[in-house]
């Protein structure tokens, strides 16, 4: 059995650091839990990043890319009309119930934003405008439709956050 690359161990960082800033926020969350949580030393863990900052930005990074990435695969080929838009729907769903921490991730981002921090303001604005253009270019550049498919995005993003169903909507 072969040991776990940096890449590798880098990658499990990562996911544990989404995992436990979207519950506790970037304040909230210690370096120690997300070591724990992988497995590894904190001395380790900051091998693989610099400081708590790198972490958060790369967990943020993350999420935004695996939103944006969600969304461009169930457009693949269907480009521009319902049927994109539906697909992206039914994978945003499938995305943020399967893995929360994922919405609850970029949520962390937004308040860390709200406080202040110019440096994850610009990693959380490149994030959303990666998605916002994945998304934009599925529905043709239709600016009312793409704004009319993050409405209602919003809408499920509150209501999975506060616990209740997305179709508690309607």
């Amino acid at each position: 059995m072969g040991r776990i690359g940096a890449q590798e161990r880098r990658e499990s960082v990562i996911r544990a650091a989404i995992a436990e800033f979207a519950i506790a926020g970037y304040r909230g969350t210690t370096t120690a839990a997300i070591a724990e949580r992988v497995g590894v030393t904190q001395p380790y863990l900051f091998r693989l990043f610099p400081d708590k900052k790198a972490i958060f930005v790369a967990a943020l990074v993350r999420s935004a890319e695996d939103t944006r990435l969600a969304f461009e695969r169930a457009a693949d080929g269907l480009e521009g009309g319902e049927r994109a838009r539906q697909a992206m729907a039914d994978a945003y769903a499938q995305l943020i119930s399967a893995y929360p921490e994922t919405l609850l991730m970029q949520m962390q981002g937004y308040v860390t934003v709200a406080q202040g921090d110019d440096l994850i303001g610009e990693v959380v604005r490149a994030g959303w405008m990666g998605v916002w253009e994945a998304v934009h270019l599925s529905l043709g550049a239709d600016s009312e439709k793409t704004a009319g498919f993050f409405a209602c995005g919003m809408l499920g993003n509150t209501l999975t956050a506060i616990g209740l169903p997305v179709d508690a909507g309607r």
